[in-house]
C-alpha cells in the first residue's frame, strides 16, 4: 500500500483535479491511501472568516458565500451537480459552519477556528472522490475525524497515537471495495467530538501518521516544484533539486522553516524506515526527492529564509546574571502564549529570541514578559538559515543587509539581519 499526499495547489481548480485523477490511473493497480488539502487558498480564505466572526464586521456570512461558490464552480466545471448524496453532503458540511458563525459564544478563539477552519478539506476531498467515481475510478470517502484522534489542544492538536492507530487499520478493510481510499489532511477529533486540527500545513502530517499506522511501502507528496531544492525560487533563480536526503537533513530544515515539508511528517516515517518522495505534480514522469535512511550529509549548501521576524532581547531589572530560573520562566510565558522560537542566543545579562510577528501573540507575550524582565525588540526583520554552510554562501546572502544576531553550530547557522 502506498499513501499519497496532495496539496492545495494540486487541487485548486478542475484542471488540477483532473490532473490528479490522470495520475492516479497510472497505477491503478495499486492500493493508494489519498490525502488532500484544501483547494488552492481556501484555507486563508477561511481564517479570514474566522477573523470576521470574531472582530463581528458582517462580513461573515458574505465570505462564507464566496467560498461556497468558488466550490460550486469546480463542481459544474467536473460536472458533478447532479448527484443527489454528494448535494447533501456539500450542503452540510456549508451548513454546519453556518451554524458556527451565528454561534456567538467565542470564549475559546482556537476552538471556533478549527471547527470553520475543517470545511476546506471537507469539501475538497469530497469533490475529488465524486470526480474520481464519475471518471469510473472507484474510491472510498472517508471522515478523518474518524482516523485521527487527538487531545483537546486546538490549532495544533497532539496524536492519541493508539486510538488513531487502531481505526486507521480498521478503516483498510475499505480496500475490499475499491482500491483507493480519499480522506483529509490537517484534521482530526478529541475525545469530546469536537473538530482538532493539527497546525498550518498538517496534511502532510496527516499523510505520515497514516503510512505509519498502515506500514505503508512508501509515502509521496505531490508539488508543484521539481521535488525538495536547496532554496526557495522566491529567493534564489540558480536552485538545485537535492535528489537524496536523509531524514535527519529534512527534518532540521523542515524544523528551521523550510515550507517543503511539514516539521513533524518525518519522524512517523523515520520510526518504521517508510521511504518518502516528494515528486512533481506537474511533471509526474520525474522521479524527484527520495527521502530515507540515508547517512551521508548533503554536499551543497541549503538556504532557508523567513520574514516579518521579530527580535525580542529579554534582560534582568537589576542586571543580575541570566541563569536556569530566568529561562525557565521566560520559556514559559512563550509556551502558555503559543509563540514558537526560530532562533535564540543568550549572554551573561541577556537573552535574545527570534521569532515570526504574529500581534495577537507577539504583544501579549511582551506585556506578559516585562512584568519581570526588560524587554527591548525589534520588528521587520528576516532570518536566513543556512544548511552547511560556509564563508561564501554566508557573504552571498548578507549583501546590503544589516547583521543583528549570528548563531552558528557545526552545520548550520542562522542570521537575524535589518533588510
Amino acid at each position: 500500500m502506498k499513501v499519497f499526499k496532495f496539496g492545495g495547489a494540486s487541487v485548486k481548480d478542475s484542471a488540477s483535479i483532473k490532473n490528479v485523477a490522470s495520475i492516479l490511473k497510472l497505477d491503478e493497480a495499486d492500493k493508494k491511501y489519498i490525502i488532500i488539502s484544501a483547494i488552492g487558498k481556501t484555507t486563508n480564505a477561511l481564517e479570514d472568516l474566522v477573523n470576521s466572526c470574531f472582530l463581528g464586521d458582517g462580513r461573515a456570512l458574505e465570505r462564507l458565500n464566496d467560498i461556497r461558490k468558488k466550490h460550486e464552480s469546480i463542481i459544474n466545471e467536473l460536472g458533478l451537480s447532479g448527484n443527489e448524496n454528494f448535494n447533501n453532503a456539500f450542503n452540510n458540511f456549508f451548513t454546519s459552519v453556518e451554524w458556527e458563525i451565528e454561534d456567538s459564544d467565542w470564549s475559546n478563539f482556537d476552538k471556533k477556528y478549527d471547527q470553520i477552519v475543517s470545511l476546506g478539506e471537507l469539501v475538497s476531498t469530497l469533490i475529488v472522490s465524486e470526480y474520481l467515481k464519475s471518471i469510473g475510478l472507484n474510491n472510498t470517502w472517508i471522515d478523518a475525524r474518524d482516523l485521527i484522534k487527538t487531545n483537546s489542544k486546538y490549532r495544533e492538536g497532539g496524536i492519541e497515537w493508539e486510538q488513531t492507530e487502531l481505526k486507521v487499520k480498521a478503516s483498510l478493510e475499505n480496500f475490499n471495495k475499491s482500491n483507493i481510499i480519499i480522506t483529509q489532511g490537517f484534521i482530526g477529533c478529541d475525545d469530546e467530538n469536537y473538530t482538532t486540527t493539527l497546525g498550518r500545513e498538517g496534511s502532510d502530517y496527516t499523510a505520515s501518521i497514516i503510512a505509519y499506522c498502515i506500514n505503508a511501502e512508501s509515502m509521496t507528496v505531490w508539488k508543484d516544484v521539481p521535488g525538495v531544492l536547496n532554496a526557495d525560487p522566491k529567493w534564489f533563480d540558480d536552485t538545485v533539486l537535492l535528489e537524496h536526503l536523509s531524514y535527519l537533513d529534512t527534518i532540521e530544515l523542515a524544523y528551521y522553516g523550510a515550507t517543503i515539508l511539514h516539521p513533524k511528517t518525518i519522524k512517523p516515517l523515520q520510526n518504521k524506515n517508510i521511504p518518502l518522495h516528494v515528486r512533481s505534480f506537474i511533471d509526474p514522469s520525474k522521479p524527484g526527492t527520495v527521502i530515507d535512511n540515508n547517512s551521508q550529509g548533503l554536499n551543497i549548501p541549503s538556504f532557508i529564509f523567513k520574514i516579518n521576524q521579530i527580535l525580542i532581547t529579554i534582560s534582568p531589572k537589576d542586571f543580575s546574571f541570566i541563569v536556569e530560573h530566568n529561562l525557565s520562566d521566560i520559556f514559559k510565558s512563550f509556551s502558555e502564549h503559543g509563540v514558537k522560537i526560530n532562533s535564540m542566543q543568550n549572554s551573561a545579562i541577556s537573552f535574545s529570541v527570534c521569532t515570526d510577528y504574529d500581534e495577537k501573540k507577539i504583544l501579549p507575550l511582551i506585556e506578559s514578559i516585562r512584568k519581570r524582565f526588560k524587554v527591548l525588540y525589534n520588528t521587520g526583520l528576516e532570518l536566513i538559515t543556512i544548511r552547511y554552510y560556509d564563508q561564501q554562501t554566508i557573504d552571498r546572502v548578507m549583501i546590503d543587509k544589516k547583521l543583528l544576531v549570528e548563531v552558528k553550530s557545526r552545520h548550520t547557522v542562522q542570521l537575524v539581519v535589518m533588510p
